[in-house]
């Protein structure tokens, strides 16, 4: 245990942020830099070592956090480092994204402020990369085997990291112009800075993986031939297709998908424009979605000059205390203030958008909007509710319905589908077609960053089973899903 009395004599502490009118002017991580080292060691000694630790419950990955906290609080960064990395390949991911159900789940939690375990996590993983302590793991014989993986995001990057670690040859086959998947080019540079994927690419070029990108397959390359070309196939390439909003208007310029948006702000850091082609600079914007993406539309509006934020949720405003149906160690849906909320904007709760309006040239001026609530468990308009507000852009937000069919890669692989639209698999991974599997969002619909890590491991444990009989990688942690999908 790392501290017997942690708990009772240290109060919670977070990372700082840097000041708001500082942080808008740049992409930089929000945080202030080395803020955390001089802390973490006594937060993490306030984890209490639990009989029962219900924190390996409420993370997907089953991430071994009472031993990377007693270690994290006795300064032992290198057999932080080995814990951490026994069950995510990513953990400089999963700490700046993530949400941290292992935090609602936390037994403290009860009744005190539950233990930072995404701040331990991501103090742990920064100290290794400074100390080196992050190195390739080449395999020490090849199979023989080769394998395809289709997507870079991190459902994708997983399992090919454990594939090739594995002893398979294993390309991984990317449409976008860079690796990465949503971490690239869907998160905004202030949340989590580019480097932080480079280096894992790197990592993984040494250990033998091999990328391939501006390559789709089912265009580019025809899916069948994809598959006579390796002895397996994993499909990660997750649940693309943007939630339409289809009201009177929608087809005015300057109404865009978020995932339109937040790619060309994040082609900007990488030297691809000097500007971005959509921007809000000078512009009214209106955010339709209360959820992540909604908020890093916010973070990018901020940063580029709008002239105001508005971001609109169709729910009620969540509650700030767990309700009685969220019960501990469940992840509650509370109300959550961002790093991107706290940069400004407005945010109005349970409105429906109605229509949009232009001007003579098509542009869109305004949004029409009118307060909804629930009666008989069905949202309904509540009349003379009805206004508009300023929007001269607008950004989609709403989250995704399912892997992208338009190009032909379910057709041709003649992959069966679930009653939810995504591609069916059994409990290994596998679907109905010999010798390919699915992970991340692609099989399991649109869901957080720590459950595309923990199936595209267990994904990679399905494939070798099926290439050498067995599998020496490590068993799949199998969690409850209960209140952790999004």
């Amino acid at each position: 245990m790392a501290d017997p009395k942690g708990f009772l004599t240290t109060g919670r502490e977070v990372a700082e942020t840097r000041p708001v009118a500082e942080r808008v002017k740049d992409w930089n991580e929000v945080y202030v830099p080395g803020s955390l080292l001089p802390i973490i060691s006594k937060q993490a000694g306030r984890c209490m070592d639990c009989g029962i630790p219900f924190c390996h419950n409420g993370c997907p990955l089953g991430n071994l956090i009472p031993e990377w906290n007693d270690y994290a609080y006795r300064e032992d960064w290198q057999a932080a480092s080995e814990r951490l990395h026994a069950t995510n390949n990513f953990p400089e991911f999963t700490g700046r994204l993530c949400p941290a159900p292992c935090e609602s789940a936390c037994v403290l939690g009860i009744n005190q402020p539950p233990v930072t375990i995404k701040n331990v996590e991501v103090s742990i993983i920064d100290k290794a990369w400074e100390t080196g302590d992050v190195t390739p793991q080449p395999p020490e014989r090849l199979s023989g085997k080769t394998v395809a993986v289709i997507g870079s995001g991190p459902a994708g990057l997983a399992a090919a990291q454990q594939l090739t670690r594995a002893g398979h040859t294993v390309a991984v086959y990317e449409r976008a112009d860079r690796i990465g998947g949503l971490l690239r080019y869907g998160i905004p540079e202030f949340k989590m800075e580019k480097v932080h994927i480079n280096r894992r690419i790197e990592q993984m070029r040494a250990e033998g993986t091999k990328f391939r990108t501006e390559v789709e397959i089912g265009r580019d390359i025809d899916a069948a031939k994809l598959r006579q070309r390796y002895d397996a196939v994993v499909i990660a390439a997750g649940a693309t297709v943007s939630r339409d909003l289809p009201v009177p208007g929608r087809e005015l310029k300057g109404i865009h998908f978020a995932m339109e948006y937040l790619p060309l702000a994040n082609k900007v850091q990488e030297g691809d424009f000097v500007a971005p082609p959509i921007t809000a600079e000078g512009k009214h914007v209106v955010v339709i979605g209360g959820g992540d993406t909604g908020a890093d539309c916010v973070g990018t509006a901020h940063r580029q000059g709008a002239l105001s934020v508005t971001q609109l949720e169709i729910m009620p405003r969540p509650g700030e205390e767990r309700g009685a149906n969220q019960p501990w160690p469940t992840f509650p849906m509370l109300y959550k203030v961002t790093s991107a909320h706290e940069e400004g904007g407005e945010r109005i709760y349970s409105v429906s958008t109605t229509h949009f309006e232009g001007d003579e040239d098509g542009n869109v001026q305004f949004l029409h909007l009118v307060e909804v609530e629930f009666k008989d468990g069905k949202l309904e308009q509540k009349p003379g509710t009805e206004r508009k507000i300023p929007a001269q852009l607008v950004t989609l937000a709403m989250g995704f319905t399912g892997t992208d069919q338009s190009n032909g890669l379910v057709q041709q692989f003649g992959l069966e589908l679930d009653e939810r639209g995504n591609i069916a698999r059994d409990e290994h991974y596998a679907t109905n077609v010999d010798g390919v599997f699915v992970a991340g969002d692609a099989g399991r619909g649109q869901s957080l960053i720590v459950w595309a890590i923990a199936e595209g491991r267990s994904a990679a444990r399905g494939v070798d089973r099926y290439l050498t009989g067995t599998s020496q990688l490590p068993a799949p942690v199998r969690p409850t899903d209960r209140a952790l999908t999004v």
